[in-house]
Order: C-alpha cells, then structure tokens, then sequence
C-alpha cells in the first residue's frame, strides 16, 4: 500500500473507528478516565443504575474544580453508547441493564495506559517467553519426523541434566528477588489483557451473526449454501473458525485437571517471598484469574447458544421470507426515490401526509399518585324508608317518557267516526297534542302504517311543556282504517 493509499485509509478511518473518535474528543480525558475506573476494573459489566449513580458523583466532583461538563451521567452514558464505546445488555434473570466497554472503547484505554505505564519490552522473561514458544512453533510445525525426534531428544537431554544437577545439589538457586517478580509482572501484564480478549471474542461472534443473517436475505436461488446448512441442523457459529477457536480455548479452561494444576501453582507462587511486593489488588487478581476465565467462557458459550439458536428460529420459522420482502421494498423505495430526485427536491411538498407512530411523551411531574382518601365518604349515609306509590305520579311519569299510544289510538279511532280520510292536523284539532312534540311524533308513526300520504303539506300545532306554542309543515297523512 503506498503512502497515499494508506493516508486516505487512516482518514476514513478517522470517522469510521471508535477508538480514535473517542482519543479526538474534547472530554477525551474525562471519558476514559470515568470508563477505565467504573469498567475497566475488576467490575466489567455494571448495572446502569448502578453506573450512572457513580459518575454523576465523579462528575459533580470534576465540576468542582472548575470544568465545564454541561451533561449528566445518563446523558453522557447515551453519548457514549451513541458512538460505541459502550455496550447496552439486558439483566440476566431481572429486570434491568447493564453497560460493559466496547472493544473500540478497550483499544483507546490500552493505548493511553501504554503511554502513562510504558512497558519495558526488553526484559528477560519476554525474552524467555518469546524464544520458547519460538521453540515449540519449530518443534510442532517441521515436516521432517527426523529432526522433530532430534529435537525432541535434545529438550529432553536438557531436562534431564537438569534434573540430575539439582539431585546432585550443583543447581544454581531458585530464581527468586528482581527475576522472579519481573516474570510475575509479566504474567500479570498478560492476564489483564484476557477479559478484553473476552470482549473481543463476543464482538466476533455477533458481527458473524450479523453477517450470517444478511446473507440470509441476500442469497437468493443459486446461493443457498447458508440456508441449506441452517435446515440441515448444522451449526453455522460454532463451526465457524471463531467457534472451533474458542471451544478450544474454552476445552483448556474447563478441563479439571489443568485447573487443579493451575490453581496449585498460583497458590505456590503466591506463597513465595517476591510475591511479597505485590498489591492487594495484583494478588487478588492472580488468585481469581481461573474463575474468571471459566465465567468469561460460561458467558461466551451462553452468546454463541443464544445466536445460533436465534439463527435456527429465524430459518425455521420463515421469517426471513418477511424481511426479504421488507429489504425488497425498502430497496424499491429507494431507487424510486435516487430516480426522483432529479426532478424533485426531498424537501418539496407532495401532497400526501403521512401519519408517523409514536409515544406521547410528557414529564414525570405531571403524574400524580392515586390517593385513596379523595374517594372517601365524608357524610354518612342516609336511609330512606320506601312510602306507598301514588299511581297518578307514576302515570305522569310515564306520560314524560314514553309515548301514549294507547290515547293516540283512541283519538284516531274516535276521528274516523267523524270523518272517513281524516289527517294528521285534523285529529289535532279535535284532539290537542297533550304530550306535546311527542304526540305529534306517535300520530306521525301511525298514520304510517294505518294510512296514507298525500302530495300536500299542512301545518301541525301543538304546546311544549313551558307553554309556548309551536308548529311544523309536514308532508299530509290520512288514516285510512281503524287502529286495533
């Protein structure tokens, strides 16, 4: 890559890597200063409660001495988790959520410590290290049987001579005082780094969910090899190279007999006398190291089930099918929309509203708690004992809320005596509207079905309750037969 190609890289990536978003900030220093102390410790995953408690303290305390920090804790977290740095997860068996660092979040803190603690890269057991693993690369990787026996003959020679020189007493001393605990820091040194390979185990294992699923939707009929595998029960992620990696890894950590011998030689280490220098916080940390490493790995197991089976449920269930529709109408959408804004402006009107949904939201403030002491009865109850019923209120009661058909009838009735085709109009004349507007209305309801209309009008009168006189024109209505 040349020098242009990889400075327009480095460019692109200056907006792209959250890592190097989070060393451009402002409040760079407060950010990961407040990261590292609540999540880079001993404590990675904290809840959010929890979190936002504890850096509104740090914060209050900063703005002290005398630094502009215009937001609040919940307000930074958002921020943060807007860009990256942080990741928001559900409460294992409550209801809550927690925040972890992201791996860009991690990248940014190890390079800062590296400039405030810059390790010495030259030291011995680096050195050890470097040239025994180099070693056993040369040993377990060389085609040639031969010099894989050779070589393995002279490691043994070397162990061997060991051995008989400290049997024969004319073995230098143990390694102990600067070396030893210069191996230690160096141990250490490794071992803090193993939660944030954790981290970055997880990230691999949703990113290849991620990409499993889009491949889902975008495959079509010549390109089925995911489906395909997914139906016939095969397990994507932890056939994956990642996955086969990390069972591995995960079959090292588990086995019983590596973790008794691994606890053993912490506790013999821990027991030496060099192991005297270090803090309470490097002791508890070699002590925990394999319980961390056997959560750790619990954890990843528990994310690499969780995707796999999503990834089954998503297939099986056919939901693919819907949001391979979804993404090919959101394709369409956006052709269509690239096409017209030749022609069109995005922001000109067109005619159609569009009805978003949402939550209303309003303020805490204007919810009020139910008291349960507005609904109580201040006056006692009064009893009334029940009196005789007098039938003519009842009546008249009866007359104010039904109509009086049985009266009705007999008007019409006693009107057809009189005349042969009388009206509406003529029968109240004869006989007044005594319910008012309501007996107009009953005489109209029955002059529909024991009669006719004709083409005329005539006007009906009648008085309302408060005594004022009304009237109507209404189309003509004879009765033509008696109303049984």
């Amino acid at each position: 890559m040349s020098a242009v190609a990889r400075a327009l890289t480095l460019l692109r990536r200056m907006d792209d890597d959250g890592a190097w978003r989070l060393l451009r900030a402002d409040n760079a220093p407060f950010a990961l200063a407040l990261l590292a102390e609540h999540l880079g410790g001993e404590e990675r995953r904290v809840d959010a409660d929890e979190l936002a408690e504890a850096i509104d303290s740090d914060l209050d305390e900063l703005r002290s001495y005398g630094h502009e920090l215009s937001l609040n804790a919940r307000g930074y977290l958002t921020n943060w988790r807007t860009a990256g740095l942080i990741a928001r997860r559900p409460t294992e068996g409550a209801r809550g959520e927690t925040y972890e660092l992201t791996i860009d979040a991690i990248a940014a803190r190890r390079f800062v410590e590296a400039r405030e603690s810059p390790q010495h890269a030259a030291t011995a057991s680096r050195m050890a290290n470097l040239s025994r693993q180099l070693t056993q690369l040369a040993i377990d990787t060389d085609p040639q049987a031969a010099r894989r026996l050779e070589r393995l003959r002279a490691e043994r020679d070397r162990i061997d001579s060991q051995i008989e020189a400290i049997r024969n007493g004319e073995a230098d001393d143990a390694l102990s005082g600067p070396q030893a605990l210069e191996r230690l820091h160096e141990l250490l040194s490794q071992a803090s780094e193993v939660p944030d390979d954790f981290t970055r185990v997880r990230a691999v294992f949703e990113e290849l969910s991620s990409t499993l699923r889009a491949k889902i939707l975008e495959s079509d009929a010549t390109q089925r090899a995911v489906l395909d595998d997914v139906f016939r029960g095969v397990d994507l992620i932890g056939d994956s190279d990642a996955g086969r990696s990390f069972a591995a890894f995960s079959g090292l950590v588990l086995d019983p007999a590596l973790g008794s011998a691994f606890e053993e030689d912490i506790r013999q280490v821990l027991g030496r006398d060099f192991a005297g220098d270090l803090t309470p916080a490097q002791r508890r940390r070699l002590r925990g190291l394999l319980d961390e490493l056997k959560l750790r790995t619990a954890e990843v197991h528990d994310v690499i089930t969780v995707f796999a089976r999503g990834l089954r449920r998503y297939v099986q269930s056919q939901d693919y099918q819907r949001d391979r529709v979804l993404r090919t109408k959101l394709l369409t959408a956006l052709a269509a929309a690239h096409t017209a804004s030749r022609h069109i402006r995005p922001y000109a009107p067109v005619g159609a509203d569009l009805e978003l949904t949402s939550i209303a939201i309003s303020s805490i403030g204007a919810i009020r708690l139910d008291d349960p002491s507005e609904y109580e009865a201040a006056a006692s109850v009064t009893t009334h004992e029940a009196a005789q019923a007098d039938w003519a209120e009842l009546r008249a009661l009866a007359r104010e809320t039904e109509i009086d058909f049985a009266e009705l009838t007999a008007n019409v009735n006693a009107a057809l005596e009189i005349s042969a085709q009388p009206s509406v109009a003529e029968v109240l004349r004869t006989y007044p509207a005594t319910q008012g507007v309501a007996s107009i209305v009953g005489l109209l309801s029955l002059a529909a079905d024991f009669g006719r209309s004709d083409p005329t009008t005539e006007r009906l009168t009648w008085t309302r309750p408060d005594g004022v006189a009304s009237s109507a024109e209404v189309p003509t209505h004879r009765f033509t037969e008696r109303i049984p």
